[in-house]
């Protein structure tokens, strides 16, 4: 399971930031985040893109990758890849789709 490997890297309290894709709401899901309190649960509004970070990580990627051309589906999938990869890497561009989105907090 994600979470339960994700969870293995992070010590302390976690706070979490979750759609309300239906994968969350699972009794899998319910059940493992129950015997872990230091998870702490914060779900969107419905219909809120704007406070969604991952939005803007999916905006910086499709302004990274416009105007390429790939020659195959590989070639395209690993484009996406990296660009993915090189977002997830930078401290500087996560904290910066944080602070795009209307999220009430301040990083």
């Amino acid at each position: 399971m994600f979470l339960k490997n994700f969870l293995r890297t992070l010590p302390g309290k976690v706070d979490l930031l979750w759609d309300r894709g239906t994968i969350h709401k699972r009794k899998l899901v319910k059940d493992f985040l129950l015997k872990r309190a230091r998870v702490h649960v914060h779900e969107f509004p419905a219909y809120a893109p704007e406070l969604n970070p991952d939005e803007y990580v999916w905006t910086r990627s499709k302004q990274r990758l416009a105007n390429t051309c790939p020659n195959s589906l590989d070639e395209l999938g690993n484009q996406v890849q990296d660009t993915l990869l090189s977002i997830a890497q930078s401290n500087k561009l996560l904290r910066s789709c944080l602070k795009e989105s209307d999220l009430p907090c301040c990083y």
